[in-house]
């Protein structure tokens, strides 16, 4: 019996053995750390079951968990509910300044979550400033605190997970399908409803779960606006921080229980998606849809409406910056002195974000894009295993695969503790699904015929996966080098964890100024984020334009 491997397989195999490898390692090998540690007792020397036990015996815990599902699911519809129509627009519909907004929209995910909660605090928090002015005018509010609150921050600075994966699906529908629809009588809304849309789920999808995960292992947002409520991930990070014992046995239970939710979340999704076609023929991008005036204007309210609105947080921020603060107590007086402490001490700081950013999305890059395209043209149980791992880092908690990093990478032939390279490591790991998930969503468009007609041509498997899927996928590699790179510049969880010495951050920063009462030097560090994140979207977005022309 021959054992040889077909030779069409030999390409997908071959990302697939890279990836199993990279992932085993710095994934697999820290997370096996933290689930080991939920069943051994606290001394991490006998095997238990007590501590699942204990932990779901307390209804404490319970709570945290359905909280967190409710506000999950809650922020999951209403960004999608936003984002798609925002999406549509920006993709076939003619809106004046596209790039403008385009540019704007990405925002969102420069600015560290958790400082997005406490500008809003800081405007509608029970002495903020709006909320003063509201109820001097009679108006009823208390504050922005707890789950509508933690919502609002989150639709607000998520939506984008949705917008940038859909507005390149949107671009890559086959007009030939809604032309169709069309001709058989189909009124273009009607269309748009039953073809177009339909078409595009996969990216839809795709973005909401990233929401969703998002949501599940954010620790940030509720950790400021929350309160008494428990939150599952909050609740996971003290443990991890509070626990003395020599083994985090309780923290693992918390980290198990979030990984497990995540990974159903993603079974169910792959379940949809792969009892479905959504391939089309397209070959470029399709023209804009004629519509009325009163239309357009209509849509061109709705979009900068929507950007606008999310930029509340940025705008607070960029003005509360030039304000004086003393100590958490903001005074309405013009001073640069937040900006002069800021580059008097932390240029270093802003150094390695720059570096650690640009270093982890090229990496995310290189291994997410071939990973997204084997899970989505091969189905098999290995390419079905390697989507689930692949996705999972999204799915751990920063602080949770922070913790299994130190334990794996502490001591033995390979310790990268205390050094830039492990931050690295752990931002490429925990931003590999962006590149997955929006390489997948655009590998669904692609019809694999043109895959097939290019190796019957004589071209190599690697030939045509470079040559005809790449440029194909452009849109959806951008967007997830986008998306990786403003995330890692705006990451805290891993790397208030992970970081020693001289490797901190602007987001470390931001994070000890607000735990020690300095406002003014975290409203300017994330200033300055913000100025410093726009070069790089808009050369990036500028490159997209430049495809999609050519």
């Amino acid at each position: 019996m021959s054992l040889a491997i077909p030779y069409r397989q030999r390409l997908p195999l071959g990302i697939a053995v890279l990836a199993f490898a990279f992932l085993g390692l710095f994934l697999l090998v820290p997370l096996f750390q933290v689930f080991s540690a939920s069943f051994l007792d606290s001394e991490g020397t006998a095997v238990t079951f007590a501590n699942y036990t204990k932990m779901l015996g307390r209804p404490f815990y319970r709570t945290a968990i359905v909280n967190t599902l409710e506000i999950g699911a809650a922020a999951t519809a209403i960004t999608t509910v936003l984002a798609v129509p925002l999406a549509f627009a920006l993709a076939r519909l003619p809106i004046p300044g596209k790039s403008a907004i385009l540019a704007m929209a990405s925002l969102p995910l420069i600015l560290p979550s958790f400082v997005s909660a406490y500008a809003l605090v800081l405007l509608l928090g029970r002495s903020g400033i709006v909320t003063q002015w509201l109820q001097a005018h009679g108006v009823a509010f208390t504050s922005i605190y707890g789950a509508g609150g933690i919502v609002t921050v989150y639709a607000l600075t998520l939506y984008p997970y949705v917008l940038l994966p859909t507005i390149a699906a949107f671009k890559a529908v086959d007009v030939s399908m809604e032309e169709a629809a069309q001709n058989l009588g189909s009124s273009p809304a009607r269309t748009v409803w039953t073809v177009t849309l339909p078409i595009v789920m996969p990216a839809i999808l795709a973005g909401g779960l990233l929401v969703l995960i998002e949501t599940l292992e954010n620790f940030g947002v509720p950790f400021v606006l929350a309160e008494d409520m428990p939150i599952f991930a909050v609740e996971a990070f003290k443990l991890f921080i509070g626990e003395t014992a020599p083994n985090p046995s309780s923290a693992g239970v918390l980290g198990v229980l979030l990984i497990l939710t995540t990974a159903g979340v993603l079974l169910v999704q792959r379940r949809f998606l792969g009892a479905r076609r959504f391939a089309t023929n397209t070959r470029q991008a399709p023209p804009l849809l004629k519509i009325g005036r009163g239309l357009q204007v209509l849509a061109t309210f709705y979009c900068w409406a929507i950007v606008i609105l999310a930029l509340v947080p940025f705008f607070s921020i960029v003005v509360l910056s030039f304000l004086e603060f003393r100590g958490p107590v903001l005074h309405p007086h013009f001073s640069l002195e937040n900006f002069s402490v800021l580059f008097g001490r932390h240029v270093r700081p802003l150094l390695n974000t720059l570096i650690f950013a640009t270093a982890a999305s090229l990496f995310v890059t290189i291994i997410g894009v071939p990973i997204g395209y084997v899970v989505t043209r091969y189905r098999s149980g290995v390419a079905s295993l390697l989507d689930v791992v692949a996705t999972l880092p999204f799915a751990v908690a920063g602080t949770v695969l922070a913790i299994g990093f130190i334990v794996s990478f502490n001591a033995g032939p390979l310790v990268l503790t205390g050094g830039p390279l492990i931050l690295v490591l752990a931002y490429t790991v925990r931003k590999v699904p962006f590149a997955v998930r929006s390489a997948s969503a655009i590998v669904h468009q692609i019809d694999a015929s043109l895959e097939e007609a290019s190796i019957s041509l004589g071209r190599s498997p690697l030939q045509t996966f470079l040559r005809i899927v790449v440029p194909l996928m452009l849109g959806g590699i951008l967007s997830g080098l986008v998306l990786s790179w403003v995330t890692v510049a705006s990451e805290l969880s891993a790397t208030v964890v992970l970081y020693s010495g001289p490797w901190s951050t602007l987001t470390v920063v931001m994070f000890q100024a607000l735990e020690s009462g300095g406002a003014g030097i975290a409203t300017a560090a994330a200033s300055f984020l913000i100025v410093v994140s726009l070069l790089p979207i808009a050369f990036l977005y500028r490159l997209v334009r430049r495809y999609e022309l050519s």
